[in-house]
């Protein structure tokens, strides 16, 4: 527009249209550590955003302090003490006793072994020969023969099982050596007869007088 017509359209009452300003661009604040790196250089890790986690210290509890006095330190020993010696007792009990069933088993298995097939009793015996076995009368049916050899002390009783089994003296003592518990009877005969009262006739019936 020329400038007479501009002074024309002033006089006329016109206004001349305001200047634009100049707006800035927009710049959004770079933070500190997103500084631009030129290329070829690498920022340092903090300024990339990265941070270091944080370590606490770790907190070691603190002990209470022992406020008991020296007595009572002193029993609290002593009890324990006492406790482990008493476990260590019972552990060493329990060991004997499964060692000496062990054993046992062991020697019975043996004595198992010598009287098989060794046993001489007599299913038609009808003569009753008494002893006594722990703690009770107990009595073996034998014959007339066995009878005499077992009050001589050339036969013996051994418990077996719940059974009375008629043996030579000599096995006998074999089993003695072993499980001297299980030889119910074994006459001795050097020993006086009031050793082996059962000896006497008067114990010996036959099997139908037994009541």
């Amino acid at each position: 527009m020329s400038n007479s017509l501009r002074d024309q359209l002033l006089g006329l009452g016109f206004k001349t249209a305001p200047k634009p300003e100049k707006k800035f661009e927009d710049r959004k604040p770079v933070p500190a550590g997103n500084k631009h790196v030129p290329a070829g250089k690498h920022a340092p890790a903090h300024a990339a955003g990265k941070h270091r986690p944080n370590h606490k210290p770790s907190v070691k509890p603190v002990a209470k302090p022992d406020t008991r006095s020296q007595e009572e330190i002193d029993l609290a020993k002593a009890y324990a003490l006492r406790a482990e010696t008493e476990k260590q007792e019972r552990i060493a009990a329990e060991k004997r006793k499964q060692e000496e069933a062990r054993i046992k088993r062991e020697l019975k298995q043996k004595v198992q072994e010598l009287l098989k097939d060794q046993a001489l009793n007599v299913e038609s015996a009808e003569l009753v020969r008494h002893f006594e076995y722990n703690g009770k009368i107990r009595r073996v049916y034998a014959t007339p023969e066995q009878l005499a050899s077992l009050n001589k002390g050339l036969l013996g009783v051994v418990q077996l099982d719940g059974r009375y089994l008629l043996v030579t003296a000599e096995l006998a003592l074999k089993v003695k050596e072993l499980l001297p518990a299980i030889v119910a009877l074994l006459v001795d005969p050097n020993a006086p007869a009031s050793d082996d009262p059962y000896s006497d006739p008067l114990y010996q019936v036959p099997d139908d007088l037994v009541w």
